[in-house]
């Protein structure tokens, strides 16, 4: 059963990504995951706190869908799907997730977010870099980068414009980009 924090947690991501960033408030949160008044801000103080908060939990699911998907792959192809698979699921049945820190990253700066925003990052970028140089990409780090800032490009293409662009095809050409001929 979750806690109550966590219910908390939970449905403050849900606001944010369905209704926006001015919808996190203690008391919408309270009312979202059906605790008693007062009950969110037992947990967060101040909306600061509440937000650090947020970011956190949201590190942390996406995280641990990040270490299922994080599986060897051992041809482009593979490394095509694994990303495919975590874009989907970005835009898809994590679209509200994925909005809600979007939305919390504009609303903090780069040295608010919390560290393990910050190693979320790295470790998949150091994923990301080790599967390229397996595969013989020339700059694995730069190829790396490259990859995540297209995959951040098909996340706010899909969740804002184009939800129905599909996505293996743009990241077969970016792979493939990264790799010698």
């Amino acid at each position: 059963m979750a806690t109550t924090r966590d219910r908390a947690l939970d449905a403050a991501v849900r606001l944010v990504g369905e209704q926006g960033v001015r919808a996190l408030t203690h008391a919408r949160v309270d009312a979202a995951a059906g605790l008693p008044k007062g009950s969110t801000s037992n947990w967060f103080r101040t909306r600061d706190a509440l937000v650090a908060g947020v970011l956190v939990r949201i590190a942390e699911q996406e995280r641990a869908d990040l270490l299922a998907a994080m599986a060897p792959a051992r041809t482009a192809d593979e490394v095509v799907d694994v990303l495919t698979d975590l874009l989907e699921d970005a835009t898809g049945r994590h679209a509200a997730r994925t909005r809600a820190r979007y939305a919390l990253f504009l609303e903090t700066t780069a040295a608010a977010a919390p560290s393990s925003v910050r190693d979320q990052r790295s470790q998949f970028e150091e994923w990301t870099t080790g599967l390229l140089a397996g595969l013989g990409a020339e700059h694995p780090e730069i190829a790396a980068r490259t990859l995540l800032a297209v995959s951040a490009g098909i996340i706010v293409n899909r969740l804002t414009v184009a939800p129905d662009t599909p996505i293996r095809p743009i990241v077969a050409v970016a792979v493939r980009g990264c790799l010698p001929a």
